[in-house]
């Protein structure tokens, strides 16, 4: 049985990472989909709210499982039993870092094999960063990410209570005219 771990911030799940998913599940007898905790980055939203939308994004997929990766993706891996690392390159932008990557964790986890997927070309320049920036300007995002995440960006920018961000621009607005 071969288990591949597709490990990622997911800081929100887009199509883009969904087509890497079902590509991979069906290559991979199990995959598991690791999100990552990474003290780097200051996310949008919280790892159990990230599972969440990845768990339902994944509903009907079986070979499936969404995971929060607490550290290191290879030694999750490891401890997984995943035998392969499932990584995305949408440019040749990505492919440096990628190949550090798994050069780094082939010399931690030499028994862990690294696989890159290319995407389709609707998700060349797709990322999670930029439909943030779109969502936060309240254009369309339909056409980029699955519907519950397009509802919980446009809760999270301009819904009511404590998780909702104001976006630029409209701090202190006002309906009154």
């Amino acid at each position: 049985m071969i288990t591949g771990l597709y490990a990622g911030t997911f800081d929100p799940p887009t199509y883009g990472h969904l087509d890497v998913i079902k590509r991979a599940s069906s290559l991979f007898d199990k995959v598991i989909v690791g999100v990552s905790v990474n003290p780097r980055k200051s996310p949008l939203f919280s790892v159990e709210e990230r599972v969440a939308m990845l768990r339902e994004a994944c509903r009907g997929m079986d070979n499936v499982a969404v995971e929060i990766v607490p550290g290191l993706v290879v030694e999750f891996a490891r401890k997984a039993g995943a035998q392969v690392i499932v990584r995305g390159l949408r440019a040749v932008s990505d492919f440096e870092t990628e190949l550090q990557m798994a050069s780094i964790n082939r010399e931690l986890a030499p028994e862990v094999e690294t696989v890159f997927f290319t995407p389709p070309p609707q998700y060349h320049y797709l990322s999670a960063s930029l439909v943030c920036d779109i969502a936060r300007f309240g254009g369309s995002i339909s056409e980029f990410v699955p519907p519950h995440v397009e509802e919980a960006l446009k809760k999270r920018f301009f819904g009511e209570g404590p998780a909702a961000q104001s976006p630029p621009g409209r701090e202190g607005s006002s309906s009154k005219s």
